[in-house]
């Protein structure tokens, strides 16, 4: 990336839930995952604001939802090869979490904290935007990108199908969580989705439920 970082920060940016359980309880990487999701997010939306002068917040909104998810996130996690340096359990190890988008997409969320933490916004900001580069210009020459979770809510919204929500169920430990979503619209409820985040778990369930819609309105 071109610059050094504290390699307590990258140590701790890169150890996974799993791994802190296993070890008695160390530090984990969420509070800067948590810094890094809005860092990230911010750079992504100025960047859509410049790029897309013309654009409405109605468009934007769905624009910088299509750009920034988990799947683009964990893909830009493996061009920087993180996944060999993550520090997760011996579980996780075995179901190879390092290749899985959620983790890979946290860590990189939790990288974007630490850089933001010692370099400030600017650096920050610079680092980011060049990640998404090519996923910004996939839109501009393609058209909007848009989530499954988006795509649903338009969609229900569109035929006057009532309100959206989800119903989420999760299981397993603590550090090794699953989750089920179902989308619920008007009160029909639509096939499960599963992932290792809730976000993922909806993301899959929104899909799903496009497609039973999409058969009956195409």
């Amino acid at each position: 990336m071109g610059i050094e970082v504290d390699p307590k920060l990258l140590e701790l940016a890169f150890t996974h839930r799993s791994f802190a359980y296993e070890s008695g309880g160390l530090p984990t990487n969420e509070r800067l995952e948590f810094l890094g999701d809005s860092v990230l997010g911010l750079v992504v939306t100025e960047e859509l604001y410049q790029k897309f002068p013309d654009l409405a917040e109605s468009k934007l909104s769905p624009l910088r939802s299509g750009v920034v998810n988990m799947k683009a996130l964990a893909e830009i996690a493996r061009s920087l090869e993180l996944g060999q340096y993550l520090r997760i359990g011996k579980g996780e190890e075995t179901t190879h979490g390092r290749e899985k988008n959620s983790i890979l997409s946290d860590s990189l969320e939790a990288l974007v904290g630490a850089i933001y933490l010692q370099f400030g916004y600017q650096p920050t900001a610079k680092i980011v935007a060049s990640w998404f580069t090519q996923q910004i210009d996939l839109v501009q020459t393609q058209g909007t990108i848009v989530d499954p979770k988006t795509s649903l809510q338009e969609l229900s919204s569109k035929l006057g199908l009532g309100k959206l929500d989800y119903e989420i169920t999760q299981s397993g430990p603590d550090h090794d969580k699953d989750f089920v979503a179902k989308a619920l619209i008007n009160g029909k409820m639509y096939e499960p989705g599963y992932g290792k985040s809730k976000r993922e778990a909806e993301q899959e369930a929104a899909k799903l439920a496009l497609k039973e819609l999409e058969k009956f309105n195409p």
